[in-house]
């Protein structure tokens, strides 16, 4: 009990409580609760891509890795900022800050042609980054990857 009055031989008296009121706290942490499970969503911004499916066994991901998306209309982006394909080198030197052997994860939507992955991956040759992670959804071996 919070707080107990007993009744002694000479009337009323009130007993001093040690036990601390846990009630409070649980409060509080239920609120923290519920902030965290908001903003942990919000927290983790991706860009929408439909990406294609592949079998192979999956790599381990760096703790930050550097993602360049192409999207199903041709346009890049670096990380979360959208690029032109002219200045892709500068905006990568940026990022990496000068580092060319920073493994560089490129995501391309599945609607996006051959050519223009092509063209992408020229791009990241030409500015000198050659360590190159295609990024795909994980599938089952047996099933087929569309």
């Amino acid at each position: 009990m919070a707080g107990g009055i007993r009744q002694g031989s000479d009337g009323l008296d009130t007993e001093e409580n040690s036990e601390i009121n846990v009630t409070p706290f649980i409060d509080v942490m239920l609120v923290l609760l519920i902030i965290f499970m908001v903003a942990a969503p919000l927290a983790t911004v991706d860009m929408n891509v439909d990406l294609p499916g592949s079998t192979a066994t999956p790599a381990e991901r760096p703790d930050k890795p550097l993602w360049l998306t192409l999207k199903a209309d041709h346009t890049l982006a670096v990380g979360e900022t959208i690029v032109a394909a002219d200045g892709l080198g500068a905006a990568l030197n940026a990022v990496t800050e000068g580092d060319r052997e920073t493994r560089i994860f490129l995501r391309a939507d599945k609607s996006v042609d051959y050519g223009s992955l092509t063209d992408t991956l020229n791009l990241l040759r030409a500015s000198g980054y050659l360590k190159v992670a295609l990024v795909g959804l994980e599938v089952a071996p047996g099933a087929t990857a569309q």
